[in-house]
């Protein structure tokens, strides 16, 4: 269906032009699932919208063509792409703003689409299939959720509603550039198997992007895997796994953070990708630990090691015996310091807080009630220098919560403070010097960056605003910050639009810690980054909660890299927290309900879904309210007393508290995790308030 032959591309940047694809070439057939996996940088987004016959202005195809059925779609007008774009063509960006209108509501959007293509004869039709395309995602109310605009939905919701409109007019071939960067595990896993449903009955092929190579197992039939702009090993997903040839391949696959692991214990890649600064053979010599003398000097060329199977490297005879012999890489451990078994002097409590968005009906204001909580009478506190982590899925609330704290979602109830000083709940009531002590670094670089800013100028805004140095050491400050988040000092002259998106992430970061805070908002900051650089981040947040004794919520929903930071973790469903206490033990049995599905979905390269994903629900608005959040879903429901009653927090000699009607020994006894240890002890905590 598709052929790519000798694809070329070069960017113009302020150095000269820069080869961002040099030489790519592969099939995809109908129905098929192709892979291409890479750091930031590697060119594989480059790649992905050219075959939606899209080059951007800074860039020119230098050779190659893009065959669809063996027309050349880099040789049609711009006319005939446009029809080609959504009927024939779908993509789902990495950033799903780039996607939606922030202006719009979605139903509008949805229709505007259909309606173009012919799918859809009028508006009515249009919101019909809307509510049915929602609902196929996994999207909860949909008549609710076409009448809000994108801001009003989560990041993870925002990227469903792309996935939906990409495939509502069932294309032969879907790019998917990142689908599920910002989504939580099991929705991940049920965007999954959704394309594969759409796979088998449509015969859409689809092109895969993504630096989640746990991911990429469970869906792809071939893997592709890209450095600098090259292709350099091309695979079935099981060998490339199961067999990896080339150095690079086998450096990301050892890279990938454990959940078993109880600090991040990675075969680190060595240095990181430098497009300036590339040797005239193999672009990985700098950094491979197979390297020969000749590799610096000698191109490598692609060649068949097996069926199906060809790698760009000319040892990679002796890798796999060389690798046998010596461990490859660094092994290192993350953080010397023992995760805290209790907090310190308390930095921010927020006590019965609710949260909402919309304005409330006249009579729910009448009652003084908000219209579609959010978050609901939820306790917290967060001790000085202490990582706090929020899990759960997309929509429980966790996002909202951060940016309560810093200031841009009004309360509906209740109260917030930092050092025991009320904290007002609108950013511009809040004095400056509060302001510069917690800062937010936002999921979406995209929404937070000026396009028409410099990198410069976006890090030297919160110096000039909390410190107004002098200008030799606001240089110098710049310089240290991109030095620490591994961007090299000159991309301090670039656009965001010149950056990947993982280094549009690492912007970002940089310009919150230049604000010296004492407490940092991290809302997914490591969704966009692929695992190599998750590791140095990683490592950064670590070193500043050690030097600076800076505090953190840190949001994720990838429970591997919690394990690896948080000192402790609350898991969040529907807006109240179901689960808190140490981190490391929170991944221990005895598990509420929720946390087991959480663990259950995550995706691993070692294995197609190891275990069946349990069932979901979609809800209604006001489901649960009367008793316990998660009733509906769970397969320990027991009738009345889960629909009515608020379960008790029930506690483990470890402190860790499971807030559940069922007692702890019947979820251990009916785990379907096994093999991880046992119950240690257990207790009852009878107050509702569980004392965090």
């Amino acid at each position: 269906m598709i052929e790519v032959q000798d694809l070329t591309m070069d960017y113009h940047a302020a150095t000269g032009r820069v080869r961002a694809v040099a030489g790519v070439s592969f099939t995809l057939a109908p129905s098929e699932i192709l892979g291409l996996v890479g750091e930031s940088g590697s060119g594989k987004s480059s790649v992905a919208t050219t075959l939606l016959g899209h080059v951007p202005p800074a860039a020119r195809i230098a050779s190659g063509r893009v065959l669809l059925h063996g027309q050349d779609l880099l040789a049609l007008p711009a006319g005939a792409l446009a029809s080609y774009r959504g009927r024939r063509l779908g993509y789902v960006p990495q950033n799903p703003a780039m996607g939606l209108s922030p202006h719009l509501k979605i139903g509008r959007q949805f229709a505007e689409l259909v309606l173009q293509h012919g799918v859809a004869d009028d508006r009515a039709a249009a919101m019909e299939l809307a509510r049915s395309d929602f609902a196929l995602v996994g999207l909860p109310e949909p008549r609710r959720l076409l009448q809000r605009y994108p801001h009003e939905l989560s990041g993870g919701q925002q990227q469903r509603v792309c996935i939906a409109m990409a495939v509502a007019c069932r294309p032969e071939l879907l790019v998917l550039d990142e689908p599920t960067t910002g989504l939580d595990v099991t929705t991940q896993m049920r965007i999954i198997e959704l394309l594969k449903d759409l796979r088998s009955r449509l015969s859409i092929g689809m092109l895969y992007v993504t630096h989640d190579l746990g991911l990429l197992a469970q869906i792809a039939d071939r893997v592709g895997v890209m450095y600098a702009g090259r292709l350099v090993e091309l695979a079935p997903a099981q060998r490339i796994f199961s067999a990896p040839r080339h150095p690079y391949t086998r450096a990301l696959i050892a890279s990938v953070p454990s959940l078993h692991a109880r600090g991040l214990r990675a075969r680190r890649l060595r240095g990181f990708l430098q497009r300036d600064a590339l040797p005239e053979g193999c672009s990985f010599f700098p950094r491979c630990d197979h390297a020969h003398q000749s590799c610096a000097v000698t191109e490598q060329a692609f060649e068949q090691v097996a069926t199906g199977h060809s790698v760009a490297c000319q040892r990679w005879k002796s890798v796999e015996a060389e690798a046998s012999a010596r461990p490859e890489g660094d092994i290192t451990g993350q953080s010397s310091r023992a995760p805290r078994a209790a907090i310190g002097p308390v930095l921010v409590e927020l006590k019965g807080i609710s949260l909402a968005y919309g304005r409330p009906s006249l009579w729910r204001r009448f009652r003084g009630q908000a219209d579609d909580p959010v978050v609901e009478g939820l306790d917290l506190q967060i001790g000085e220098g202490e990582v706090f982590a929020l899990v759960g899925e997309s929509g429980s609330g966790k996002s909202t919560i951060a940016r309560a704290l810093g200031g841009l979602v009004k309360l509906s109830s209740g109260e917030m403070r930092f050092r025991d000083t009320g904290l007002p709940r609108r950013l511009s009531l809040r004095p400056l010097e509060v302001r510069r002590q917690i800062q937010y670094v936002f999921q979406n670089p995209d929404a937070s960056l000026n396009p028409r800013e410099r990198v410069d100028g976006a890090l030297k805004r919160p110096l000039r605003l909390y410190f107004n140095p002098g200008s030799l050491e606001m240089n110098r400050r710049v310089r240290r910050a991109l030095e620490e988040v591994r961007l090299d000092p000159s991309y301090a002259r670039r656009f965001p639009d010149q950056l990947s998106g993982g280094e549009r992430q690492r912007t970002a970061i940089a310009r919150g810690i230049l604000a010296e805070p004492s407490l940092i908002l991290c809302d997914e900051v490591l969704s966009a980054l692929d695992v190599s650089v998750q590791a140095s981040i990683l490592d950064l947040l670590a070193r500043l909660r050690e030097e600076t004794g800076v505090a953190m919520l840190f949001i994720s929903h990838d429970l591997a890299v919690v394990r690896t930071l948080a000192d402790r973790t609350g898991v969040l469903f529907r807006g109240s927290l179901v689960a808190v206490g140490r981190t490391g033990d929170i991944f221990e049995p005895p598990y509420h309900p929720y946390t087991e599905e959480l663990l259950l979905a995550l995706p691993s390269h070692r294995a197609r879904l190891r275990r069946p994903l349990l069932p979901s629900t979609v809800y209604s608005g006001n489901e649960g309210r009367g008793g316990c959040v998660y009733a509906s879903r769970c397969r320990h429901y027991r009738g009345a007393i889960c629909d009515q009653q608020v379960p008790p927090w029930r506690t483990t000699i470890s402190g860790n508290a499971i807030r559940c009607h069922v007692p702890l020994p019947e979820l251990l006894d009916e785990s379907l995790i096994a093999g991880t240890g046992g119950l240690r002890t257990q207790g009852d905590a009878h107050s509702p308030r569980h004392e965090l």
